[in-house]
């Protein structure tokens, strides 16, 4: 079973999916999808809500960047990196592996 459609991921438009009690930012980058968790690491912010650009997205409370592609926190006040989950994709389901 997918949990999403390709169709429904516009690409820099970061989205907020629940998948086993978890929240998690997915993200369409050219015809990749990523998938992080939707917690920032350096606060309670849901980082669906900050802006992307490239590969990196932007935590919208405090500027924080992190790497849709490994989770890696890129800059400050962020340290410590998100969880970042595999991602198949298969014709139109996208399908995040918890």
């Amino acid at each position: 079973m997918s949990d999403l459609s390709l169709a429904s991921l516009t690409e820099g438009k970061p989205l907020r999916f629940e998948k086993n009690g978890e929240s998690i930012c997915v993200t369409r980058v050219g015809a990749e999808v990523f998938a992080i968790s939707d917690t920032c690491s350096h606060s309670e912010a849901s980082l669906s809500e900050g802006d992307i650009e490239g590969f990196k997205i932007e935590c919208w409370l405090h500027g924080a960047e992190f790497d849709v592609r490994t989770g890696e926190a890129l800059t400050p006040p962020a340290v410590a990196p998100v969880k970042s989950y595999p991602v198949t994709i298969d014709g139109d389901s996208v399908t995040v592996e918890m």
